[in-house]
């Protein structure tokens, strides 16, 4: 079994090597990567894999960001001239975290019948910026039973997807979903977990936030290109990079220890050190990539995996808002759309009338 990686990166050199290294130790045999006009070492990484020989780069330097397509484009170069048997589709930010043995492992155990299966995405908020490698401070994660409503933030319960090649298969923005495809989605089985560090450093996150507005927002009569939309983090990231309170406002959004403190206490927060290990061993912050060893992912045990069910069940009940949501959006457009004939209708009548 081949397993590829694909993976797009723009600006993500405290991240994007661990990130390889990782992935390359967890059972995967080659990565497709896509870089987006990195301004930062990002490039440089990338180009040292694929000296290596595990790596196939393609760069963008335009600001459009156009995520599906580059994924789409990414996924089936790794099905047509890479020989995937399986596709994880990934962010520099995302660690594809196998439930017990490798990614080959579990991908090995998925019924030939299905095609796509659903990998669980589980959200590391940021702890205070101290200056020590991310995955060393930031071992706690947030509970899918925490409250997060708001359908635009990155924290959101959501599951992400591998799939087997289809070359004529189109990834959603956000590798949610995969459409044009005649493969069977697994359902109500997650093998995989996404642990995911989106927020790291206070430098990181205010180039973040600005480059997420830049290029959402396009000079005026230039086409805005850029897939998705800036979530309220980007927003309020960016007021605060405007305004010179950058730090401040990035203080107020990190899990000091009285927080940590009160999450652990309410469910909310968990520790979860199992990135932290696994890139102690791996010899983090300096990976030797010519020599990188197997990582060993242990079976869950019994508590463990009771744990997880709650988790996926707290999945499903998000889902499910999600889809009410949906709905209602849906009666809303349908309700205006229904009542403009009937707007008109009435100004004609009422012109007609004071005519007569």
């Amino acid at each position: 079994m081949r397993v590829v990686a694909t993976l797009l990166a723009r600006d993500e050199a405290d991240v994007v090597h661990a990130q390889i290294a990782f992935h390359l130790a967890a059972g995967v045999d080659f990565v497709v990567a896509t870089d987006n006009g990195s301004e930062d070492d990002t490039t440089e990484i990338l180009e040292d894999y694929q000296r290596a020989g595990v790596l196939h780069l393609i760069r963008e330097p335009a600001n459009d960001r156009r995520h599906g397509e580059w994924f789409t484009r990414m996924a089936r170069l790794a099905a047509t001239e890479f020989g995937a048997d399986w596709i994880v589709n990934t962010d520099a930010d995302e660690f594809w975290w196998p439930r017990g043995g490798s990614l080959k492992d579990v991908l090995f155990s998925v019924p030939g019948r299905y095609g796509i299966v659903g990998a669980l995405v589980r959200h590391f908020p940021p702890r205070p910026d101290d200056g020590a490698f991310f995955a060393e401070r930031m071992t706690v994660r947030l509970s899918p039973r925490a409250a997060v409503n708001d359908p635009s933030s990155s924290f959101r319960p959501y599951l992400k997807m591998i799939h087997r090649p289809d070359p004529g298969a189109t990834v959603e923005p956000g590798n949610h979903g995969l459409d044009g495809t005649s493969l069977r989605r697994l359902r109500a089985w997650y093998p995989v977990e996404v642990l995911h560090f989106p927020l790291r450093s206070r430098d990181q996150a205010e180039r973040k936030s600005v480059k997420w507005i830049a290029n959402t927002r396009p000079p005026t009569g230039a086409a805005r290109v850029h897939e998705g939309k800036p979530n309220a983090y980007h927003e309020r990231g960016y007021a605060a990079h405007l305004e010179g309170r950058f730090a401040e406002y990035y203080a107020s959004q990190c899990v000091d220890d009285d927080a940590f403190a009160r999450g652990l206490e309410e469910g909310a927060l968990a520790v979860d050190t199992r990135l932290r290990d696994a890139l102690r061993a791996l010899g983090a912050p300096d990976f030797v990539r010519s020599s990188t060893p197997a990582l060993s992912f242990p079976l869950p045990d019994v508590v463990e995996e009771a744990a997880y069910a709650i988790d996926v069940a707290v999945l499903g009940e998000a889902n499910l808002v999600r889809l009410q949501r949906r709905l209602d959006g849906f009666e809303q457009r349908l309700a205006r759309i229904e009542g403009r004939p009937t707007q008109r209708m009435r100004r004609l009548i009422y012109r007609l009338v004071q005519r007569r």
